[in-house]
């Protein structure tokens, strides 16, 4: 399951890269497959992922 942090900044102090860079790869096991984060430029929004890649070998149809 990929899992998804947004920190949103009401105290005037810049996102710390490095804090919101730990909190995406703490979510390292919900999705193995790549964790990224975003800043805005004001540095008052942070967003991270991380995502995991689903292939279903089932071969199950819904029609």
């Amino acid at each position: 399951m990929c899992g998804i942090i947004a920190v949103i900044d009401t105290n005037q102090v810049p996102i710390a890269r490095e804090a919101l860079w730990n909190s995406a790869k703490s979510m390292d096991h919900r999705g193995p497959d790549g964790q990224n984060i975003w800043i805005n430029p004001t540095g008052a929004v942070g967003l991270g992922h991380a995502r995991l890649s689903i292939i279903d070998l089932s071969g199950a149809r819904f029609d």
